[in-house]
């Protein structure tokens, strides 16, 4: 059977933008302008909501809240989800419905109804909603970051790293010059040796 028949390779974007042309849609609005290039985004501004004082008996144990996360973002409105067993909170991130965009939308009573489901029970006085800036809080922040997020090496304090660092940085510069060096006395090394090979080149 030949593979391409089952659909493999196929762009899932490129999909979705033929899918998109046969609907009539404003797709303006899906771009933004970051340092003067234009990138498609698909959300502005949705929203994040937090449940917490979970029964922890509902959530059972740190398996089964992994496996609710799981299930949370197989919904296709759903952004970001985070179930936090040892503080019995859920953190959700969704397209809300009256957003601005034409991606799949939940309500909040969607989620709530989703939970149940799932065996979960959430109260309202301990439900928080909020605004969300998508290209704000999450996008510049995994692809337009302001610094390199830096960790220092397993042993050492962000302190000690920062003096050690230059000259770290100064050893593996001349190790890597030192390496190729090496590298190049050992190929004219064995081309001295190996003549017959450059005769047949």
């Amino acid at each position: 059977m030949d593979k391409r028949d089952l659909g493999h390779g196929v762009s899932g974007y490129k999909e979705e933008l033929e899918k998109e042309s046969h609907m009539n849609l404003d797709l303006s609005k899906e771009y933004v302008n970051i340092n003067g290039s234009q990138f498609r985004m698909p959300y502005r501004m949705v929203k994040k909501v937090v449940f917490s004082n979970i029964n922890k008996q509902e959530l059972i144990d740190q398996q089964h809240a992994a496996r609710l996360q799981y299930r949370l973002m197989l919904l296709d409105p759903v952004i970001k989800a985070q179930v936090n067993y040892l503080k019995s909170q859920i953190m959700v991130i969704y397209n809300p419905e009256g957003a601005d965009n034409i991606r799949d939308k939940i309500s909040l009573s969607g989620i709530v109804e989703f939970l149940e489901k799932e065996g979960v029970h959430t109260d309202q006085k301990s439900t928080s909603e909020s605004d969300y800036d998508y290209v704000k809080e999450m996008y510049s922040y995994f692809f337009n970051s302001p610094r390199i997020r830096e960790h220092p090496p397993y042993g050492f304090t962000e302190q000690e790293w920062k003096k050690l660092k230059p000259k770290f940085e100064e050893e593996t510069k001349k190790q890597k010059v030192e390496k190729w060096q090496k590298f190049l006395d050992f190929q004219k090394k064995y081309k001295e040796e190996h003549p017959e090979i450059l005769e047949n080149i």
